[in-house]
């Protein structure tokens, strides 16, 4: 069970969530005087709706990208320049 502390300690956090993760949409005295399993609905789909768009973005993302900037913050020449010829000088 949970002491006291912990458990404003965790409705505090909760709502902070709901507040910061709504983007807005709610103010931290509406979700603080919400009935709880409203609070824990909208929390609950909040939840739910940045999982599934992380999973999203992660099925998006190609393994084999390459990328223009190398380890250590340098721009990398791009492929198709390697393979250039430099021009003939002449005389």
């Amino acid at each position: 069970m949970e002491s006291s502390s912990q458990a404003k300690i965790s409705i505090y956090r909760q709502i902070h969530q709901i507040c910061f993760h709504g983007k807005g949409g709610y103010g931290w005295h509406d979700v603080y005087n919400m009935p709880i399993w409203l609070r824990r609905f909208i929390f609950s789909e909040i939840k739910t709706y940045y999982s599934e768009e992380k999973k999203t973005q992660e099925s998006q993302t190609q393994p084999n990208t390459k990328t223009v900037i190398d380890s250590d913050g340098k721009v990398k020449s791009p492929e198709h320049l390697k393979h250039v010829r430099k021009p003939i000088k002449y005389n």
